[in-house]
C-alpha cells in the first residue's frame, strides 16, 4: 500500500494506492513492514506531517494487527523520543510507542541515520542541504561512528526484514549502526 503507484514491477508485487485515512480491508498477513513517512517541508505543516508519520503509520499497523498480523517492522528515525524537543523526533517517538502497544508478538523499529540514495528516481523532492550533508558524510565515513553514517534504504529494508523474520518476541529498536550492511 502506498500514497502513489510503484514504478517497480514484479509478479509477486501488488501495489495498491490507498487513502490512509480510510483504509480498505486488508488480507490476512503474518508480517507487516511500514516505511511510510514524509518531511514537514513536503507535508506543508506540522499537522500534515503528523497525519502521515503518526496517524497513517499507526492506522496501517492497527488494521494489519486486526487482520491477523503478528510481527511488525517499522521505519522510524534516529533521535526519536517521546520527550524530544524536536517536533519531528517527538512524533516519531509517539508513533513508536503507539505501535508497540498494539499487541504484536514482535515489533522491530528501525532508526536509521540520514538515508542515502537517489531521491529523484523515487519521485521525492530534491533536498540541496541533504545532498551537501551526504557528500560531507561520504568524505568523513571512515571517521564517523556507524550510528551516524548515512545509510541506504536497501540496507535498512534488508536489516529490518531479517530482524522481523528472526521472530524474537517483544519490541526491539535497531539503531543505524545495526542496520549497516557494509
Amino acid at each position: 500500500m502506498g500514497r502513489r503507484p510503484l514504478e517497480l514491477k514484479h509478479p509477486k508485487l501488488h501495489s495498491h494506492v490507498v487513502d490512509f485515512a480510510a483504509l480498505p480491508a486488508l488480507p490476512r498477513v503474518d508480517d507487516v513492514f511500514i516505511a511510510l513517512g514524509t518531511t514537514i517541508k513536503v507535508a506543508g505543516s506540522q499537522a500534515a506531517f503528523r497525519a502521515v508519520d503518526f496517524d497513517s503509520v499507526v492506522a496501517v499497523a492497527s488494521a494489519a494487527r486486526s487482520f491477523g498480523a503478528t510481527h511488525l517492522g517499522v521505519v522510524s528515525a534516529m533521535g526519536a523520543g517521546l520527550r524530544s524537543p524536536v517536533f519531528y523526533n517527538r512524533v516519531k517517538g509517539e508513533m513508536e510507542q503507539a505501535v508497540s502497544e498494539l499487541g504484536y508478538d514482535s515489533v522491530v523499529i528501525a532508526r536509521p541515520s540520514m538515508l542515502d540514495g537517489d531521491r529523484e528516481s523515487l519521485n521525492q523532492a530534491a533536498r540541496p542541504a541533504e545532498r551537501i550533508g551526504l557528500a560531507v558524510m561520504g568524505l568523513l565515513r571512515p571517521l564517523t561512528p556507524t550510528n551516524y553514517r548515512a545509510i541506504s534504504a536497501s540496507d535498512v529494508a534488508l536489516s529490518l526484514v531479517k530482524a522481523v523474520k528472526s521472530r524474537k518476541r517483544g519490541t526491539r529498536i535497531l539503531l543505524s549502526g545495526e542496520l549497516q550492511r557494509h
